[in-house]
């Protein structure tokens, strides 16, 4: 048997071994199994009440810079910059879009690999960008705003900085690879 398909065993039986080791240990240790479930779906929406608004803040946010024609803006700016460092300025929006959602990040990412095709430089880069960011303000509206956490400075600063670095290195990773 080769690795790819020692993984792919592993795939298909790791969750319900999980599931039913899980549930063996609480039987054992006579856990009540459905109250405890229950009082988890409790805090979990509990939790998705509570994050509702960080969440529609960012919906908002999102839609404001599309909307506006800030990105578009943003990248006849800075056009020149990017050309001479070989970034398409098609990615531009996947650069400023993935550290507020992923979702539109992906969505972005879809229009590039659907207009330029999935061997373009552009689709390869903007795939590495997503692969190598994180959706900070999303990261820190729902998992700060869950617990309660409103002083996020130093965890917003790293978080961007992280991403800056992220999408340098993509752009270095992608220009050593495909170019």
């Amino acid at each position: 048997m080769n690795f790819q398909s020692c993984v792919n065993l592993v795939s298909v039986w790791i969750l319900p071994i999980l599931l039913i080791f899980i549930l063996t240990v609480a039987l054992f240790k006579k856990v009540p199994i459905y109250e405890s479930f229950v009082e988890g779906a409790k805090d979990g929406f509990s939790v998705s009440v509570n994050i509702i608004p960080y969440l529609v803040a960012i919906i908002v946010g999102i839609s404001m810079l599309r909307a506006s024609g800030f990105i578009d803006s943003c990248g006849n700016l800075i056009s020149g910059f990017l050309n001479s460092v070989n970034v398409p300025v098609d990615v531009l929006p996947v650069m400023i879009v993935r550290s507020l959602s992923g979702s539109a990040a992906l969505g972005i990412f879809s229009d590039i690999a659907n207009n330029f095709g999935p061997d373009s430089y552009a689709t390869k880069l903007a795939a590495i960008i997503v692969g190598s960011s994180e959706t900070t303000f999303y990261v820190l509206a729902v998992y700060f705003g869950s617990v309660g956490i409103s002083k996020v400075r130093y965890a917003m600063i790293t978080g961007i900085l992280a991403d800056i670095i992220g999408i340098v290195a993509a752009v270095a990773v992608a220009h050593q690879f495909f170019l």
